[in-house]
């Protein structure tokens, strides 16, 4: 049975979606860009069925939660401290924790900087954020990959004007052409049409973006904690190279590869996923 909640962390408050035992142990799934909790239906009933507390919460800047103007709350030290504080207010010293894309971002960070908290940390297509400027050095077509990131940057509401447009249509495109055909079917898109709608969103979600390059975050260093790489091997804007430079930073770190599958490994491979993560989380 899900539940919803609001709980206030770090100086806002998140919406929230709670499944399974509340005696059970704590995972955190984090959604990444352009998704909110939604992303992670496939995953909640395995998680919660196996006896895990699972939250899901919709980040800073998207779905039904808080959405501060600016660059500096969305700085990653900021997103990072609004994990440690969730958890926190589940009463919890230690949890697990699974992210993806932006989410898997965060989650580097929060399993980096408390590895006294994190008890296991699963990332899906979302690099180590000490890789990034290395593995675009190396790879110079990972640089024509992340041109969007540069767009993003540019002040005035205009890529927020132009992501809405045509019923968000830059956005519903990004997906479908992304992803296999058929995964984001036309209600899900609905959803994620209505998330993307509410005041203040658009800005929200991109001051992510504004905030990595505007706001570098500094290194996180290592990752000590017993750690999983899920990736979707057809990513068409992370390439491997992203994987292997990740888990080169752990020190106890395993890539379970998808060869077909693409950034949208957790739709595409719902329940080998799931599988995944229960195994793993045990």
């Amino acid at each position: 049975m899900l539940r919803e909640t609001r709980v206030a962390v770090n100086g806002i408050a998140l919406h929230v979606v709670e499944a399974g035992p509340a005696d059970g142990p704590l995972v955190i799934l984090l959604h990444g860009f352009p998704e909110f909790s939604y992303g992670w239906r496939h995953q909640l009933g395995a998680l919660s069925a196996a006896g895990h507390r699972v939250v899901v919460p919709d980040q800073r800047g998207y779905g039904r939660s808080d959405k501060p103007d600016g660059i500096d709350p969305y700085r990653l030290s900021v997103l990072r401290d609004d994990v440690l504080a969730l958890a926190s207010s589940y009463g919890r010293d230690r949890f697990r924790l699974v992210g993806h894309d932006w989410g898997g971002i965060v989650a580097w960070a929060v399993a980096a900087a408390a590895p006294d908290r994190v008890e296991k940390l699963v990332v899906l297509n979302a690099p180590h954020p000490d890789t990034r400027w290395a593995q675009v050095r190396r790879d110079p077509l990972q640089l024509l990959r992340s041109v969007y990131v540069a767009f993003f940057q540019i002040g005035g509401g205009v890529p927020e004007r132009m992501l809405a447009a045509g019923d968000f249509w830059a956005l519903k495109t990004a997906l479908r052409r992304s992803s296999w055909p058929g995964t984001f079917r036309p209600d899900d898109l609905r959803l994620y049409r209505d998330a993307w709608a509410m005041p203040g969103a658009l800005p929200g979600m991109l001051g992510w973006y504004r905030a990595l390059i505007r706001r570098p975050p500094d290194p996180i260093g290592r990752v000590r904690v017993p750690t999983r790489v899920i990736w979707g091997m057809r990513d068409a804007a992370l390439g491997r190279g992203f994987a292997e430079a990740s888990l080169a930073l752990c020190d106890d770190g395993r890539l379970i590869p998808y060869d077909d599958a693409t950034h949208w490994v957790l739709h595409e491979e719902p329940k080998a996923v799931a599988a995944d993560l229960v195994a793993f989380l045990a």
